[in-house]
This record gives structure tokens, C-alpha cells and sequence, in this order.
């Protein structure tokens, strides 16, 4: 191990990720909201699926894919409109979903593996965090695979924890939180932060 990271590294790259998935973004403001619409055991698959999903997209970054986007500009921009219109679309289904609070009423549903995993992919913070990981700890080509999948399985590992706490803090606030019309001020409060996470990606 000592050959492809040393440990001042490693902590490098433990302190990087666990500061890009622990701050506030969609995801975790996703999270957040599924958290007390919906419950931790139905949030499960949205967790799994952003943990898995953004894993393999740094090893696909890492593998390749990012020096498409530096040939290609024109690509990451299309991406980036895609994705924040995607993800406008998600913020609509957060600030329109309904609690369970009142279980005889038709509720929305949580986001399945395939939606978060998926999301991933459109995400330009996403992209930015694998891309900026990558560049910047992949540091000798000699071993740059296994690199590419130390940094991949730092981050799966820091996700598990970060959706972890952003979901628990969502149960939480739902104990918290009794009267139907403050749950969804809540996750419409959520919906309008998800947007504004993303301005700095728009206007950059």
C-alpha cells in the first residue's frame, strides 16, 4: 500500500471526500426529505443507489471518461443542462410528495435504486467531485487502477456514511415534526435549497 499511497495521502483523500459528500447538495438534501417523508427502511434503496452509483462513476472518471470531457467541452455542457433539468424535475417530486403522516391517503413514492443510481450519472456536482478527485489523486500511472479504485472505495464508504446521516437526521426531524402542512413546508424548503445547491453550477 505504502508503493501506491502513503498514509499523509490517504488522509488526504479520506479528508477530501468526507468533506464533498457531508456538505449539503442534492443529494443529501434528497436524502434528507426521504428521510422524513418516507421513513429510513424506504429511503434504503435511494441510499444505496447514490452510495453504488457514484462509486462507479469515479471509476469510470478515473478509468477514462474524464478526458473525454477535456477533448469534448461541449459534451460536459450538455450534460450539465440535462442534469439540472433532471434534477429541477426531482425537486418538483420532493416539493409535491406527501408524508406518511396519514396513511390512508395515496402517497408519492420514495426514489428507487435505478432513479438515484442514475441521477449520478446527470449530476454536474456529480461530475465535479469525481472529476477534481480523480485529477487530483491519481498520482502515478505506474498504478493508477488500483488509485482509481482505492479513491472509488474511500468514497463508497464515505457515501455510506454521509447518507446514512443525512437519512437518520430526516427520522429524526420526522419525530419532531407532527402536523402534515409542516412536512410539506419542510420538504418544499428542501426542494427551493436543492436549487439554490445548484446555482454556483449553473453560473460558473
Amino acid at each position: 500500500m505504502q508503493e501506491i499511497y502513503s498514509l499523509t495521502m490517504l488522509i488526504s483523500i479520506v479528508s477530501f471526500t468526507l468533506a464533498g459528500v457531508m456538505t449539503p447538495g442534492p443529494n443529501n438534501i434528497m436524502l434528507l426529505s426521504s428521510g422524513l417523508t418516507f421513513g429510513y427502511k424506504k429511503t434504503i434503496p435511494h441510499m444505496v443507489g447514490v452510495s453504488l452509483g457514484f462509486t462507479l462513476m469515479v471509476i469510470c472518471v478515473g478509468l477514462g471518461i474524464g478526458a473525454v470531457f477535456e477533448l469534448f467541452p461541449m459534451l460536459f455542457t450538455v450534460l450539465k443542462v440535462l442534469g439540472i433539468s433532471y434534477l429541477f424535475w426531482m425537486t418538483w417530486k420532493i416539493a409535491s410528495s406527501k408524508s406518511d403522516l396519514n396513511t390512508k391517503t395515496k402517497k408519492s413514492k420514495p426514489f428507487t435504486f435505478l432513479q438515484a443510481a442514475s441521477f449520478q450519472w446527470v449530476n454536474p456536482k456529480a461530475w465535479v467531485m469525481a472529476i477534481t478527485a480523480t485529477l487530483s489523486f491519481i498520482t502515478d500511472p505506474k498504478h493508477g487502477f488500483a488509485q482509481v479504485l482505492i479513491i472509488a472505495f474511500i468514497y463508497f464508504l464515505s457515501g455510506v456514511i454521509s447518507t446514512n446521516t443525512w437519512t437518520l437526521g430526516g427520522v429524526y426531524l420526522k419525530k419532531l415534526i407532527k402536523n402534515e402542512l409542516h412536512v410539506r413546508i419542510f420538504n418544499i424548503t428542501m426542494a427551493i435549497l436543492i436549487v439554490l445547491s445548484v446555482l454556483p453550477v449553473i453560473f460558473e
